[in-house]
């Protein structure tokens, strides 16, 4: 009777885990595929804002920034917003600015305290002086395909209050940047298309359309300041609205180049402990989201019902990562001899970094250490 009890909750949690996986890849992959079509944006479409808040120089720090010249849609302008003057990065945008005079674009230097959140604190400056009514706020490393202003106002409803896109890493060098990839893309990403397509999309502070009026009317970009992470304040607001967000079809790139073990790990245990403090209801799962938990399961499932076991488990774990391994051929992401490895050691650190969520309050932000002040509502 044990026995069999064993083998029904082993198997019941297996199937239900890989149901979940599955559906995630099954919603990824069609999504992709219908963002495959052209979005086409009359002459006369609404003028776009874009705030590129800007610190150091990043991988890949020009073609990032450069992108924002290049992008096809009729009406737009570009705000660079730099907290200090003598910031790196700001030679590097006065050179990029008079090289493409055919878009409007300005450097606006200077810094308002309005939160721990030193992004937020840069972009206040953009918000009051974007001369547009739809804003883009867009993070210095993300790389602008030509179409994305379009695909973020195709994704936009009567019902939505925020169109988001989750960034999906590209140009990885050496392995931990290739883990990092294995944590954005068919993992990270793939979770967020399969939230939003059952409605409850949450915010990616990677890439964010608003319209004004919207953001105002809840407070404006101090509202923001709500939360130490200014996209779970904007998921709260939005919500609060009666409104949706709602996420592209196509996640943008980010170009990654070369990472430590080290600049991973905190990235992970950093947004681990933000999502803990913001949605907590939402994080107590994420152990398990991984691909540890179901091949256990079914091990010991096999081991149970006096099969093969490792036979079985391998062919779990090859039908598991192959998944993967099709979305990531299918959405065009990264995709290497290597992934497949990397996708086991993020499954296997996945149960670390949720852990290492629970256990503290301080994360690392561009070399600053920050606390996270109070746990927030989980809402």
């Amino acid at each position: 009777m044990a026995m069999t009890l064993l083998i029904l909750s082993t198997g019941t949690i297996c199937a239900a885990l890989s149901f979940l996986h599955v559906a995630g890849i099954a919603i990824a992959i069609a999504r992709a595929r219908k963002s495959a079509a052209g979005h086409c944006v009359p002459e006369d479409s609404a003028g776009i804002s874009i705030i590129r808040p800007v610190c150091g120089v990043e991988n890949f720090a020009e073609e990032a920034l450069g992108s924002s010249f290049r992008l096809a849609y009729p009406r737009h302008e570009i705000l660079f917003c730099v907290a200090q003057p003598n910031d790196p990065v700001v030679p590097l945008v006065r050179r990029l600015m008079p090289a493409h005079p055919q878009t409007p674009a300005r450097l606006l230097i200077g810094n308002e305290r309005i939160s721990a959140n030193p992004k937020l604190n840069n972009i206040v400056k953009g918000w009051a002086a974007a001369q547009y009514d739809w804003i883009v706020m867009a993070d210095s490393n993300v790389l602008m395909r030509r179409d994305m202003l379009e695909r973020l106002m195709a994704a936009w409803r009567r019902d939505t209050g925020l169109v988001c896109s989750p960034p999906v890493g590209c140009l990885p060098d050496g392995l931990w940047a290739e883990l990092e990839c294995a944590f954005l893309n068919t993992y990270q990403a793939r979770w967020q298309l399969t939230a939003d397509a059952v409605g409850i999309g949450f915010a990616q502070g990677k890439t964010m359309l608003w319209r004004r009026d919207i953001l105002e009317a809840a407070g404006g970009i101090r509202a923001l300041a709500a939360e130490m992470a200014e996209d779970a304040a904007a998921t709260k607001l939005v919500r609060g609205s009666g409104l949706r967000v709602r996420l592209v079809d196509a996640p943008f790139a980010q170009p990654l180049g070369w990472r430590s073990a080290a600049e991973v790990w905190q990235r992970q245990v950093r947004w681990a402990r933000l999502r803990r403090d913001t949605f907590r209801l939402f994080f107590i799962p994420e152990i398990l989201t991984g691909g540890l938990v179901p091949l256990v399961a079914c091990l010991v499932c096999a081991m149970a019902a006096d099969g093969p076991a490792t036979i079985i488990a391998a062919a779990f774990a090859a039908a598991w990562y192959g998944c993967e391994a099709l979305l990531a051929h299918t959405a065009g992401w990264h995709l290497s001899y290597r992934s497949p490895f990397v996708w086991v050691l993020r499954d296997a650190l996945l149960p670390v970094v949720w852990l290492a969520g629970w256990r503290g309050k301080d994360f690392v932000w561009r070399g600053t250490v920050m606390r996270i002040a109070h746990r927030s509502s989980s809402a």
